[in-house]
């Protein structure tokens, strides 16, 4: 069978999928490998089956689309007429023999034959340990808050948590290099509402005293007695964006990581 199919997005050789929408087609596919026509190119760098005369699994060819899409056409990805060009992109999946995406793509300088930057970008997000936020929060977990008070939430900041996070993917002479910044943590503190911070947030220390988080902070109005577990369980959820460069093209790629814990916030006890 034959197949071709135009995309906003990319694919990636996986277990044998597709998902599509009226603009884009990601579609997976997992099939045993096979020789094919046309220049050949390894996107997966070293990890080829090539020591073993197996073909490459991407090869990617650009044509420069004659005519140019018009000024305003989302094919020009921002970017103005005569500022770079855009080029049909036709990658031949080796896994599957008689599977090619075809799509349109911006790029500066006219990219080499063989090779998809956009799929090294993605290989080099794939060499990243990105994790979600190890999250700090007052009331810790185990201890006990009190309605009303304060509530701080932070993240440690290291590459894994936070980043910045740089990786590479190279193949058939290109090299991309990506870097990932968490952007925003969204904090679903558990009663309903959340809290979106864009900083790595303000640790709490006795000193603050009942002073609110300078960056990124809550206050409960209700007890987590009013949840059924008795607790509120807090799921922090970080954005990474991913700025990529290579190939004589760039581009930004997102990720989500997340993780959570369970506080208890009680009332204030009144004394008569």
């Amino acid at each position: 069978m034959s197949a071709n199919a135009y995309a906003a997005d990319k694919p990636s050789p996986g277990s044998g999928s597709a998902d599509c929408t009226m603009f884009s087609c990601r579609v997976e596919a997992n099939a045993p490998g096979s020789s094919g026509d046309g220049q050949q190119t390894n996107a997966a760098g070293s990890n080829s089956g090539d020591s073993k005369g197996d073909p490459p699994p991407i090869t990617c060819t650009y044509k420069k689309a004659d005519p140019q899409p018009p000024a305003g056409s989302p094919d020009w990805e921002s970017h103005e007429p005569g500022d770079g060009a855009v080029y049909e992109q036709t990658c031949r999946y080796k896994q599957s023999k008689d599977f090619t995406i075809t799509r349109l793509v911006w790029a500066a300088n006219p990219p080499a034959n063989g090779v998809d930057p956009a799929v090294l970008a993605q290989r080099a997000v794939d060499n990243m340990v990105l994790r979600g936020p190890a999250i700090g929060i007052t009331p810790k977990p185990g201890g006990r808050g009190v309605v009303g008070m304060p509530v701080y939430m932070w993240t440690k900041r290291n590459a894994e948590t936070y980043g910045p996070n740089t990786a590479s993917a190279s193949a058939g002479g290109t090299t991309v290099t990506a870097t990932a910044k968490v952007t925003k943590i969204v904090w679903s503190m558990g009663d309903g509402n959340s809290v979106t911070c864009t900083t790595a947030g303000t640790p709490y220390q006795a000193s603050r005293g009942k002073a609110p988080s300078p960056d990124c902070g809550y206050r409960y109005t209700q007890p987590s007695t009013s949840q059924p577990s008795g607790t509120y369980h807090v799921t922090a959820t970080s954005t990474w964006t991913v700025d990529w460069t290579g190939g004589g093209q760039n581009g930004q790629l997102t990720q989500t990581r997340d993780n959570a814990v369970d506080i208890n916030v009680g009332e204030v006890q009144v004394l008569n």
